[in-house]
């Protein structure tokens, strides 16, 4: 794995200042946190650096074996993506609910007559409207949804480690699967406990090969 000189120099400054916050690394290079965020992410996740809570960043002194890193990394979205679930705009949140229970879903992809992505909806928005609205059984969904183009998607040719570093910065669980060519066409999705799944089980198969 290649690093940008920006990546290079994050890891400078952690390494002189650990533990040390994301808000003091963003000052030190004057920039904000928000343009670092992409850049934390991929380094927490491949290992260079370990992040704790009201912690900060630390340095973990490992490195990247390329062949490791191609295994791991560079795996596509369809590999691991999974069907969704789709619904309705105009199914109710009751019944959406019900869906979502059923299913064992963190959450449902909302489409339109044309089964086109037109939104989408959290076990949170969900949970938010059932405490706060007595008439789940008469409001659509399409009243409580995060509509497009407000929703963060990927096609299945990006990386899971792309896939988890939109995970990561927008601090959402789910990402739906588009076609490339017809962006409102859902085909599928990929989660953080599919890819947390993932990892794990290549992990072991890695110990496995050790022996």
């Amino acid at each position: 794995m290649k690093l940008t000189p920006r990546q290079l120099e994050i890891i400078k400054i952690v390494k002189e200042n650990e533990p040390i916050s994301g808000d003091s690394i963003a000052k030190q290079l004057g920039l904000s946190r928000a343009t670092l965020r992409s850049d934390l992410a991929i380094l927490t996740m491949t290992g260079l650096l370990d992040a704790r809570p009201k912690v900060g960043y630390f340095y973990t002194g490992q490195t990247i074996e390329p062949l490791l890193y191609e295994k791991l990394y560079k795996v596509q979205v369809e590999e691991l993506c999974i069907p969704p679930l789709l619904i309705h705009q105009s199914v109710t949140v009751y019944d959406a609910v019900t869906s979502l229970f059923m299913y064992d879903v963190g959450s449902l992809y909302v489409k339109d007559d044309n089964d086109e992505l037109v939104g989408l909806i959290s076990r949170k928005d969900l949970l938010r409207s059932a405490i706060s609205n007595p008439n789940t059984d008469k409001t659509p969904v399409a009243m409580i949804m995060t509509r497009m183009p407000n929703i963060v998607t990927i096609t299945a040719d990006k990386t899971i480690l792309e896939a988890g570093v939109l995970l990561m910065q927008h601090r959402i669980d789910t990402l739906p699967v588009i076609d490339k060519e017809q962006p409102k066409k859902v085909i599928g999705k990929i989660t953080k406990t599919k890819i947390m799944e993932y990892f794990i089980n290549s992990g072991n198969d890695i110990d496995k090969e050790k022996y």
